[in-house]
């Protein structure tokens, strides 16, 4: 037998014989101290610490603390960065339940609800290991953002591929910049899925690329730039191109992690078998754009940047640029279907 935390009344959380799920009414209000429970080790895979629903650890905690530095700070809100494991998904309500390691001086380990903002809930399911950003709203209510499920082998080749760019972009010093006819540099990341793509997997294909990122607001850029990027799609559907693989980075990668994408993407209706929005370590995108020549300055909750759209041959040679978002979903058609054949660089064909 094991002795675990739990705060709150037992109320179940997804099925009425779910003895190890409590939500707890506002903790600022009963100022209730953590009851001591015994529950079988083979209850449940995890320790439960405890178990909530809407609760603000201040008023339910030992007499107060300081609490730890959190990783940014706003007028109405702390955040931290945090570790788990999902021990329960609630599709209907969109709510994920995450049993998370220790915040120092914060919180201790405990399984939580959390919001989970524009991410798709079909990409989680209990067992995943997963870090993210939690941030306290001071309602009641927690969120996560910038959720990533951890996978150590997926992750290790990720990684690995960022050092590598890095050291290659390091390397080409002021001509990191690649110019059409150049070939295009190779990198592992993310897809919406989670999944690894490798650049070398993409040898054989025609592909179209380009960066943006899911928060921007600007209708003329992102936004336009993903609209031209589905018309191609279509297009290249209805004409029976089947050598072509569309291609979005997200110069946002911190917030932009795959299961905000997946959602990007079925919100705007793409079909993602030959359509991939790619995500992954920040140095990596910071090396992609400057390799491919797109600049990237952050600012408030908000990218300023250019836009670019590349072709890229089945030899993995950069056949064609268009610089900004107004480019012509035809002419990157005409393009695919003569087979790579190779533009010049431009602003507009």
């Amino acid at each position: 037998m094991r002795q675990v935390s739990v705060l709150g009344n037992m109320s179940p959380f997804f099925h009425q014989d779910n003895p190890y799920h409590m939500n707890s009414s506002s903790c600022r209000s009963a100022q209730t101290r953590p009851a001591v429970f015994s529950v079988t080790s083979s209850a449940h895979p995890l320790t439960i610490i405890a178990l909530l629903g809407t609760l603000i650890w201040g008023g339910c905690s030992k007499p107060p603390q300081e609490p730890a530095p959190a990783s940014s700070r706003s007028e109405t809100h702390l955040t931290f960065d945090i570790r788990g494991e999902v021990v329960g998904v609630d599709l209907e309500r969109r709510i994920l339940l995450v049993h998370h390691e220790e915040i120092p001086n914060y919180m201790p380990a405990m399984t939580m609800e959390f919001k989970i903002g524009e991410a798709d809930i079909t990409s989680f399911q209990e067992g995943q290991k997963l870090s993210a950003k939690m941030i306290d709203e001071k309602n009641g209510d927690f969120l996560l953002e910038g959720i990533r499920i951890l996978d150590t082998a997926k992750d290790s080749i990720v990684s690995a591929a960022a050092r590598d760019l890095k050291e290659d972009t390091h390397i080409r010093g002021k001509n990191a910049f690649r110019e059409v006819g150049e070939t295009a540099p190779r990198f592992a990341l993310f897809n919406q899925d989670g999944a690894v793509v490798n650049f070398d997997q993409l040898r054989g294909k025609q592909v179209v690329l380009n960066f943006i990122f899911t928060r921007c607001p600007v209708a003329t850029m992102c936004p336009a730039a993903t609209e031209r990027m589905a018309r191609l799609q279509r297009l290249v559907k209805e004409r029976g191109v089947s050598d072509v693989h569309l291609v979005s980075i997200s110069l946002d990668p911190t917030y932009d992690t795959p299961p905000v994408l997946k959602a990007y993407a079925a919100n705007r209706g793409i079909e993602t078998t030959n359509f991939s929005f790619l995500t992954g370590p920040e140095s990596a995108v910071r090396d992609l754009l400057t390799q491919f020549g797109v600049i990237a300055e952050r600012g408030d909750n908000i990218w300023k940047h250019s836009l670019a759209t590349l072709l890229i041959d089945r030899t993995g040679k950069i056949v064609h640029r268009v610089d900004g978002s107004t480019w012509d979903p035809s002419d990157f058609l005409l393009r695919l279907e003569s087979s790579g054949s190779q533009g010049a660089v431009s602003s507009q064909p």
